[in-house]
């Protein structure tokens, strides 16, 4: 069977699936693709009703409109993907086409690509806003640190004949550098960056390395990986510390006890800080724990925001800042049992 070309299709932001008078697929765009998390290869297999738990509204919307001869709209679908456990909100379009065997184009709108797109933005605005905040307030915290720091060696070569106040001139001192640990971590992102091809794999396994190296006992760090991808352009470093980052959030949600898995796959034809991108990494690491506190969801990419009393909350808003940096996006969606952090970052052919 000769599959049509659509290549214009192709490029667009929306899942289009077309099929034959018998519902089996003839073309799948790349967008469809992510939508559903199969390749094109596996989609063009199946039929239309295959790829779906049991979904009357589906079967009735196409034999309305190939039986009318014209297009029919839902306008609130739900579909359940047989390869994925998320359920797909939708507003489903179908066109009859009249195309080398082919006789329907069906559109698949995610409900919630508009909010995903306004919620990027806003979390780039925050963003910007909150690196000038962290910026400013660094340099005014660091001015101080350093005098208070040669004071409290003064004060300590005049108390020479006083051992009994060392401890604290100590405690100044000690203090004092904590501070500046401290503001050179908020500083941290404003820094030049060093780019050079890498294996987003060798990251991976550098931090499972640490991960497990830290608790041998009662954590599994599982590999899943797609050994296709090409090289990144990235900054080996910080990535290594976004993801140290957040897969140490993991480890500590877990109390070193539980599984974190790290995934990898190809993303096509996404738009990531407002430039498009054919291909894309998508990372995911997940972690079975208990779930991300309901009164820190909402500004959990904050600076100071943790939900441990010993943490410092800088670890994702660090994690945020170099993945932006990079031209990336990094989202959570988090329930009891599951968190899945996914991070998303252009492999570099942006495609206007």
């Amino acid at each position: 069977m000769t599959i049509p070309s659509f290549a214009g299709l192709e490029l667009l932001d929306t899942p289009v699936l077309i099929c034959d008078a018998d519902a089996a697929l003839r073309f799948v765009n790349p967008a469809c693709e992510n939508l559903l998390a199969l390749g094109s290869r596996e989609l063009l297999r199946h039929a239309l009703p295959d790829l779906f738990q049991p979904c009357p509204e589906l079967l009735q919307a196409l034999a309305t409109a190939l039986g009318q001869g014209a297009s029919y709209i839902e306008h609130d679908l739900e579909l359940k993907p047989l390869h994925n456990d998320a359920a797909l909100h939708v507003m489903l379009s179908i066109t009859p086409i009249d195309v080398e065997g082919c006789q329907a184009l069906i559109e698949l709108r995610p409900l919630d690509q508009q909010l995903k797109i306004a919620n990027e933005e806003r979390s780039l605005m925050q963003h910007q806003a909150n690196r000038e905040l962290i910026r400013n307030l660094a340099h005014e915290i660091k001015n101080p640190l350093g005098g208070i720091r040669g004071a409290a060696q003064l004060l300590e070569h005049e108390l020479a004949d006083r051992p009994e106040l060392k401890e604290y001139t100590e405690v100044i001192t000690e203090e004092a550098l904590r501070l500046q640990t401290l503001v050179d971590r908020l500083l941290a992102p404003h820094r030049s960056h060093n780019r050079g091809p890498i294996n987003i794999h060798e990251v991976l396994e550098r931090v499972r390395s640490i991960a497990l190296a830290q608790h041998p006992q009662g954590l599994a760090v599982v590999r899943d990986y797609d050994t296709s991808l090409p090289l990144l352009s990235a900054d080996k470093e910080q990535l290594i510390q976004v993801v140290l980052n957040i897969v140490n959030n993991a480890v500590q949600a877990l109390r070193g006890q539980g599984r974190i898995t790290l995934r990898t796959r190809v993303a096509r034809q996404i738009t990531l800080a407002r430039k498009r991108h054919q291909l894309a990494l998508k990372l995911q690491i997940i972690d079975d724990g208990p779930g991300i506190p309901d009164d820190i969801r909402d500004h959990i990419f904050y600076p100071l925001v943790t939900g441990r009393a010993e943490g410092t909350g800088l670890g994702l808003t660090l994690a945020q800042a170099f993945v932006h940096q990079h031209g990336g996006s990094i989202e959570f969606d988090s329930r009891p049992g599951q968190t899945c952090f996914t991070v998303l970052l252009p492999f570099g052919d942006a495609a206007g």
